[in-house]
């Protein structure tokens, strides 16, 4: 479904992307990891098109990105900050991504789930940072989108919402594919089939978690991800 070749970014003279080659396709739960700085964020927006590459393609479905942006509609997203107009109501925001997106909301299990209803009168700007990130999560979910891409989905929800995202993330995961970037490596533990790990810009394994267990002998991902930075801290 995602399909990026020879991917290369720079700002300005800083290399931040280079050379990344991956295919991810439906059915897998990608765990984009990686330390702060490594490219993850860079990497996501130029999925969205929401940053300009210098070299390499990235396609959706067989097709360049460059070629026009209907391939968003394809795509869910959440942010790991949603910011939206804070004097405009819960229930307008649906209406208004309901209205850009031209279609309707075919999906609002995560609208019922974490009550949304409930608050659909109160002004965005007035929400908890926790209660922000259920909007978030059930705006990227609501349009039934074949690709999901979640910037630290569960960072900031209390644990009861957190699992209920979880489980919507497992629900869909048969038939979509999803992109995790996360910092809580026990959450990708429960969610995740594969970990797509960047180093200073370069792509340095793409495996099945269960791969990556066999080999470090660890049945914890952040076991796992600290024995090979440890062993590449030492090679450098």
């Amino acid at each position: 479904m995602i399909h990026i070749q020879h991917l290369s970014k720079k700002y300005h003279q800083n290399q931040v992307l280079t050379n990344i080659n991956l295919h991810l396709k439906k059915g897998m739960v990608a765990g984009l990891i990686g330390q702060n700085g490594t490219g993850k964020t860079t990497l996501i927006k130029c999925i969205l098109g929401l940053t300009q590459f210098h070299e390499g393609d990235i396609c959706i479905n067989g097709e360049s990105i460059l070629n026009g942006p209907n391939y968003r509609k394809l795509i869910g997203y959440m942010a790991q900050v949603g910011r939206y107009p804070e004097k405009m109501q819960v229930a307008q925001l649906f209406e208004m991504m309901k209205q850009l997106r031209q279609s309707d909301a075919t999906d609002t299990e995560l609208w019922e789930s974490f009550e949304l209803h409930k608050i659909r009168h109160q002004y965005l700007g007035q929400l908890s940072g926790g209660t922000t990130q259920k909007v978030s999560a059930a705006l990227a979910f609501m349009f039934n989108p074949e690709i999901l891409i979640l910037d630290e989905p569960t960072a900031g929800l209390d644990p009861i919402a957190s699992e209920i995202l979880k489980d919507k993330i497992k629900k869909e995961s048969e038939h979509k594919l999803i992109l995790i970037t996360s910092h809580i490596l026990n959450d990708l533990d429960e969610i995740a089939s594969h970990v797509v790990f960047l180093q200073q810009g370069t792509l340095l394994f793409f495996e099945t978690l269960e791969q990556l267990k066999i080999k470090s002998g660890h049945q914890k991902l952040g076991k796992t991800i600290a024995e090979i930075m440890l062993e590449r801290s030492a090679i450098v």
